[in-house]
């Protein structure tokens, strides 16, 4: 297919995997860890480097369309989420990160088996993919920065357990996260929670913008935490009214120094509830941790157990899940999973589930019946709607020799 796009050979290809979250959802952009994997199926770009200064990228898939652009002069539309403006993030990346110009042209032909908005970070994939190719096409390398850690960035090991494997099950679902209001308003509600929390104990509260800096700066447990939102925050959603009275400020404050301009118009913030599934979320990350590497007798119990707990708060203090998500999680769970959980960004997409390596054959054949030929689901083999996935491997560059 390079061939008959661009009537010539790829010098070298590149590959970078998709990832799911084991466990460890919505918290990443309040400071906290969180547990991903990478999962085998990947994204893949055959490239060939030319002496022109244009960038030509193509797609095996149809439904993504053939895109060029000079190379030293890239404009992403970020109101639009297209395919290749994924790739020019990650191309225009390295170009700004080395301080770069006058870069050459390339041919790109982009394949990949990570099924779109399922929260398998496809774009993630591509974007890496990108950064790799542009490095590879300049001659430059990048230091390699899997419990990831944020502020600073940093990742640890973890273990998993060998008896029990990791199965990944599509909704269906699909929830584009780009377009969606869903998710601008929960990282709002977060903010304003760390605000309410930090002025509730007398902390500089203009200065807090995530739930771990509260945390942080009053140097206690996650478990302490939950006793203080408890404590600080009621149940019941508030409005933009009574948040600046809480935090002494005008409106005209609220809207022009803390909120978004995606989030101006919005009615009610759940406060309580997002800081909830925060700090509970975030212990049940340090839990998860901490029993893979004492490896005690019931461990794929105990890990399906906090899995399970996780879902709970997804679907209760986060809202992030749907009926569908709800549904295979329910049918995970009665065919033998230990525990099941929505993954990703949710409303849509994928689940995750732990199950005993010896039930994976009845597993899978049983919620093949029950959620995708009862009620006539695609389950096409490029939807790659339902499998079972060891840890992949990370990016690689592969040589024409």
């Amino acid at each position: 297919m390079f061939n008959s796009k661009f009537g010539s050979i790829p010098k070298f290809y590149v590959r970078a995997p998709g990832r799911v979250n084991i466990i460890g959802e919505h918290i990443d952009y309040c400071g906290y860890s969180v547990l991903p994997m990478a999962v085998e199926q990947d994204m893949l770009i055959a490239v060939e480097p030319v002496k022109t200064h244009i960038l030509q990228l193509a797609n095996t898939n149809p439904l993504y369309p053939d895109f060029s652009t000079s190379a030293n002069n890239i404009q992403i539309d970020k109101t639009k989420p297209l395919w290749h403006n994924y790739f020019l993030c990650g191309f225009k990346g390295i170009q700004e990160h080395f301080g770069l110009s006058d870069l050459t042209g390339m041919n790109c032909l982009v394949d990949g088996n990570i099924p779109p908005s399922s929260g398998l970070s496809s774009s993630s994939a591509l974007v890496c993919c990108a950064g790799l190719v542009t490095l590879t096409v300049l001659g430059m390398n990048l230091s390699k920065a899997k419990l990831i850690e944020f502020s600073p960035l940093r990742a640890t090991d973890v273990k998993l357990p060998s008896g029990a494997v990791f199965v990944i099950a599509n909704s269906c679902v699909e929830m584009n996260k780009a377009a969606t209001s869903h998710f601008n308003i929960r990282v709002m509600e977060c903010r304003l929670a760390a605000k309410l929390l930090a002025k509730h104990k007398s902390l500089p509260w203009k200065e807090m913008l995530r739930l771990e800096e509260v945390q942080a700066k009053l140097g206690i447990s996650l478990e302490e935490m939950l006793l203080i939102t408890e404590d600080a925050l009621h149940p019941e959603p508030y409005s933009p009214e009574e948040i600046c009275k809480c935090l002494g400020i005008s409106l005209q404050e609220l809207k022009t120094q803390i909120l978004s301009p995606n989030t101006q118009d919005v009615l009610t913030f759940k406060l309580y509830q997002r800081a909830k599934h925060v700090y509970s979320e975030a212990a049940r990350v340090l839990q998860f941790k901490k029993i893979c590497e004492e490896t005690p007798d019931n461990m794929v119990q105990l890990l399906g157990e906090l899995m399970n707990q996780s879902h709970m708060s997804c679907r209760d203090m986060y809202e992030c899940s749907c009926p569908e998500l709800d549904q295979l999680v329910d049918i995970c769970r009665k065919f033998g999973a230990q525990g099941s959980r929505l993954t990703g960004a949710g409303w849509g997409g994928c689940t995750v589930s732990i199950v005993p390596a010896d039930k994976l054959s009845s597993f899978l054949a049983n919620v093949h019946e029950a959620y995708y030929q009862r009620s006539n689901r695609s389950l096409a083999p490029e939807k790659q709607s339902l499998f079972a996935t060891k840890p992949g491997g990370g990016a690689l560059v592969f040589l024409e020799a």
